[in-house]
């Protein structure tokens, strides 16, 4: 008999790709898989990062859209600081890196990866000075892990592009937004 699942956290939100060529990837997904378009960031604001306890100045290039409700997120690295991107990069290659979960509550999503045993290993604060996510490794399954994307801010933002997605016609698939 199989028991019931406990859903801690709530859906999937998000899937995180690492890639090492962020435009021909934007490309992939609107020319072959017909998502798009793409806000592209190429080179987001992160601060605050830590990597597996120390400080990292890592910088990468984003690009986001959505199919439905489910946000795919691109991440290449741009440098060679130390990042959970480039070590996946070195063990997988290109691929899944991530299943992120949008949250409001953020200290109570990472006390429940902890109350699980799990301890983040990577985190910052992300595009506004107030928004935090953080990693959690569960790479029991081909190295993917675990993401929790706090909502502080940037509700606006993903629901711009969740609605852009929505009434795409195709034109424009790549949006670039920042630097």
């Amino acid at each position: 008999m199989r028991q019931r699942v406990e859903k801690w956290l709530g859906p999937i939100d998000q899937l995180g790709y690492v890639v090492d060529d962020i435009e021909a990837a934007m490309g992939h997904w609107v020319d072959r898989l017909g998502v798009g378009p793409f806000y592209f960031l190429p080179s987001p604001p992160l601060s605050d990062l830590t990597y597996r306890g120390r400080a990292s100045g890592a910088r990468i290039a984003v690009a986001l859209s959505f199919s439905g409700p489910l946000q795919i997120e691109l991440i290449q690295p741009l440098d060679d600081h130390p990042t959970p991107y480039r070590d996946f990069m070195a063990a997988h290659g290109t691929g899944l890196h991530h299943l992120g979960r949008f949250v409001e509550d953020y200290d109570g999503a990472v006390a429940a990866y902890a109350a699980r045993g799990m301890d983040a290993f990577f985190g910052g604060r992300g595009l506004t000075e107030k928004q935090r996510f953080a990693y959690f490794d569960t790479e029991t399954h081909g190295g993917t892990c675990s993401e929790i994307i706090e909502t502080v801010e940037l509700g606006g933002f993903f629901d711009a592009i969740r609605s852009a997605a929505e009434g795409w016609d195709g034109s424009g698939p790549v949006r670039t937004v920042g630097g």
